[in-house]
């Protein structure tokens, strides 16, 4: 399966890029296994959806807790959204 972003593994965190040009179909509702803080370093207009929610626009040096095993996606904006995440083991 490919992968709607790019992604680059540090330490600690990974820093994941999104493209202006990803197709709307391939930003799926999806889980993940660890809890996770997500802190936007690039981006303008993109949204977070989380399950049960209305979007909430992503905002440049603020940070979003997407809990362990909870439904979302993400909505597309305008330019690459460059993100760093941070996986939090329970």
């Amino acid at each position: 399966m490919v992968m709607p972003y790019t992604q680059v593994v540090e330490s600690d965190y990974l820093m994941r890029e999104f493209s202006e040009s990803v197709e709307d179909a391939e930003l799926v509702w999806h889980r993940d296994k660890m809890d996770r803080e997500v802190t936007v370093i690039q981006g303008e207009g993109w949204k977070l959806q989380m399950d049960n929610e209305l979007p909430k626009k992503m905002v440049v040096g603020e940070s979003y807790r997407i809990p362990a095993m909870e439904y979302h996606r993400l909505i597309k904006g305008k330019g690459n959204l460059l993100i760093q995440i941070e996986e939090k083991v329970k």
